[in-house]
């Protein structure tokens, strides 16, 4: 075939695959899709003084936590599509800057570890990304408005990415095993109009796919939902959504904002409450999740935890999760970032970024038409069932 040639098929089979692409966008809506997520996003782990001083006073502990992530762009790049960030306040700035656990592994006679904010940014004001504070404080970005900065860039970079999902845990309380923990303030209504506007100041509202856009003109977001209100990918395309974690702060930050109307995030509601939209089963049966996405809902599940599934390999969980509607899959070993134990990891079997719902797409989603081109950095892991094989013994 001549070059002229082979090129105008090459076009013309590109055009063909834009238009197949805008025409599935119409009738695939944002719930009807399927995304991998991980799970704290931003913790880079501990450091190596760190590390040895939790292993000697809390070795199962530290177990549950002997995890980490590289930075969000490498996940974003790797196929992630749903990122979780977990925030304490810090309206003055400083209240976080100076982790116990410095102090506490110097007197333990432990070399000194780098300085988990050589950019001095725990100084500045506003939102804190932390895991547990005075413990473990190491994370790729500090600010949630840093976070959301890196998050927005490559949004930019990358316009075609289906939906994005933000999922934001605020966290509050002290560390009662550290004498002198800092304590992170609760969560008020002013609180959380202060976290939507820092959301604000980084995303402007057409980047965002906001519960007043989904509930539109129905009485309840919940209403909306469950008459299938979501937008469809050509309207949410490029966009991101943020979720909110704690079940407890629904009602909080749903005060004086019934539906969530005005607000920015999504709660993780009771099912059928006026704002109900978005609920997590992170341990949640196939059956249960099915019946939720079903009847309308977003849901986030995990495939792992406490890193036990990635020591010992046994994918149960993970591939049950594999086999359900839940439209965010989460994991601490995304497909860019297999278990080092054993090689776990979490992604679906064609390797891309997000797949038709195997629940509720329309008759005839493509995969391939999600993200055309886009890997998302291997296969899963090979199916491993350890329940299984103990019983056949």
């Amino acid at each position: 075939m001549g070059t002229i040639a082979g090129l105008a098929l090459a076009m013309g089979s590109v055009g063909v695959q834009a238009q197949s692409m805008a025409s599935q966008d119409k009738v695939v809506h944002l719930n009807q899709i399927q995304v991998i997520g991980s799970h704290n996003s931003y913790d880079l782990g501990f450091a190596p003084s760190e590390e040895a001083w939790m292993k000697k006073v809390n070795p199962k502990g530290f177990e549950a936590l002997d995890y980490a992530h590289k930075t969000l762009t490498h996940q974003l790049d790797g196929g992630v599509r749903q990122l979780e960030i977990d925030i304490v306040q810090d309206a003055k700035g400083g209240r976080f800057a100076h982790p116990k656990i410095v102090e506490i592994t110097k007197q333990a006679g432990l070399p000194a570890d780098p300085d988990f904010d050589p950019q001095h940014e725990m100084d500045k004001p506003g939102m804190k990304v932390i895991h547990i504070q005075d413990v473990s404080e190491r994370s790729s970005c500090h600010l949630l408005t840093t976070c959301l900065t890196e998050v927005r860039a490559w949004s930019k970079a990358h316009p075609k990415h289906v939906p994005l999902f933000l999922l934001i845990e605020t966290k509050h309380g002290a560390v009662k095993e550290i004498p002198g923990s800092v304590y992170a303030e609760d969560f008020t209504p002013a609180a959380f109009d202060a976290l939507d506007a820092e959301i604000r100041s980084v995303f402007p509202a057409d980047e965002i796919i906001l519960p007043d856009a989904v509930r539109g003109s129905y009485p309840t977001l919940n209403a909306a939902i469950k008459a299938g209100h979501w937008p469809t990918l050509a309207e949410s395309r490029g966009k991101v959504i943020f979720l909110m974690d704690q079940r407890p702060m629904e009602s909080v930050y749903t005060e004086g904002h019934p539906s969530l109307k005005g607000r920015v995030l999504f709660t993780n509601a009771v099912p059928g409450e006026p704002d109900a939209a978005f609920t997590e089963e992170n341990a949640g049966t196939k059956e249960r999740i099915d019946g939720l996405v079903r009847e309308g809902y977003l849901v986030r599940a995990r495939a792992d935890d406490s890193t036990v599934a990635a020591r010992t390999n046994d994918t149960t969980r993970r591939d049950e999760l594999l086999d359900s509607g839940a439209q965010m899959i989460s994991t601490d070993y995304p497909l860019s970032e297999p278990s080092r134990w054993t090689g776990y990891s979490v992604g679906f079997s064609n390797g891309l970024p997000a797949r038709c719902n195997l629940l509720n797409a329309p008759k005839g989603c493509n995969d391939l038409l999600l993200e055309p081109g886009t890997q998302s950095g291997g296969k899963p892991s090979p199916v491993h069932h350890l329940t299984a094989a103990s019983e056949n013994k």
